[in-house]
């Protein structure tokens, strides 16, 4: 893992972070024309090592490999994976927007002007969008998958819950407390990730219990499995973070800032998501002006993007077949 340093980033607030680090990695070489640069963004509990948690669209053998590929995968601001994070209360609050623009410095950094592809799922997605925004280089396609323009109401009353959950917690705020309220944030969280139907199909009990039932035991391991590997202050602050996201704000609105995104644009929604629901990508393939729809039935949920990867192939496959059809045609006519 790598880092970079910025010396200060200065917020949407007017606030100011100053020596800001920044961990990355970057998988396979850049091609000589540089034009196989693959930027991944990652959700909300996600690292630097997007082969770890997104192994079936990266790795050996995969849609995008290291063989052909020259992948980057920045851990964003307010992560314990690496980059700068909350010690305390004292820790400004920053948006998606200031994430987009610690990475806007990173890849002025690696000289990066042209990127083949931006990707990116849930809070991933929200900030591909926005970079993709303010990129001034040449970017070849993205594809934004369970994402939206803004987060919804509903998405913003579920992390203040899990806040409220966080907050219950009496040791919520000390160096390494907070473990019990991180345990039931996440729990709150699961629910929205997945689908009834899908806790149901695989949690329910044959045997005729009166206590100890697999979903609680499911539930309980979710939220200890998540508290032993992050931190309580980044949660707090991170859902602040999601809650701020909308590509319109002070841009004149949703769809005006959508319309000015002339990237070719994959959209990948799944019609059982809970939390960020198919009508947020059909909005946003109604308004950014050359984008695809895709719509994947799935069990998961909103976890669709995490588990559904021989779909989401599929689709990309096919997008990208389309999108590099359409730029050869132009470039032949641009040729006479």
């Amino acid at each position: 893992m790598k880092t970079f340093k910025i010396k200060e980033l200065v917020l949407e607030s007017n606030e100011v972070i100053r020596e800001v680090a920044i961990a990355y990695q970057t998988f396979g070489k850049m091609n000589a024309d540089r034009s196989n640069i693959v930027w991944v963004f990652h959700a909300i509990s996600g690292d630097t090592d997007v082969r770890s948690w997104w192994p079936g669209l990266f790795g050996a053998d995969k849609l995008y490999n290291s063989a052909e590929h020259y992948i980057i995968c920045a851990n964003c601001i307010g992560s314990p994976f690496g980059s700068t994070r909350p010690k305390d209360f004292s820790f400004p609050q920053f948006t998606v927007r200031d994430l987009a623009n610690s990475y806007l410095q990173l890849a002025a950094h690696l000289d990066i002007r042209s990127i083949n592809t931006l990707i990116g799922g849930s809070f991933g997605g929200y900030q591909a969008l926005e970079f993709a925004y303010i990129f001034q280089g040449d970017i070849n396609q993205m594809i934004l998958l369970a994402a939206s323009a803004r987060e919804s109401a509903w998405g913003i009353a579920i992390h203040e819950a899990q806040r409220m959950a966080l907050k219950a917690d009496a040791t919520f705020g000390e160096q390494g407390g907070g473990i019990e309220g991180m345990k039931a944030a996440r729990a709150l969280g699961i629910l929205t990730y997945r689908t009834s139907e899908k806790l149901i199909e695989d949690q329910t009990d044959v045997a005729n219990h009166l206590d100890g039932y697999k979903a609680s035991s499911y539930i309980n391991y979710q939220g200890k499995k998540f508290s032993e590997r992050f931190d309580s202050l980044c949660l707090y602050f991170l859902t602040k973070c999601i809650d701020s996201h909308n590509i319109g704000r002070n841009r004149g609105g949703e769809i005006k800032a959508l319309q000015k995104i002339t990237v070719p644009t994959l959209v990948i929604g799944f019609k059982s998501d809970l939390l960020v629901p198919i009508d947020s990508q059909r909005f946003l393939a109604n308004h950014l002006p050359n984008t695809s729809l895709a719509e994947i039935e799935s069990s998961y949920g909103h976890d669709g993007f995490l588990m559904e990867h021989q779909k989401i192939t599929s689709a990309i496959q096919k997008f990208k077949n389309i999108n590099d059809t359409k730029k050869s045609i132009v470039k032949g006519k641009t040729n006479v």
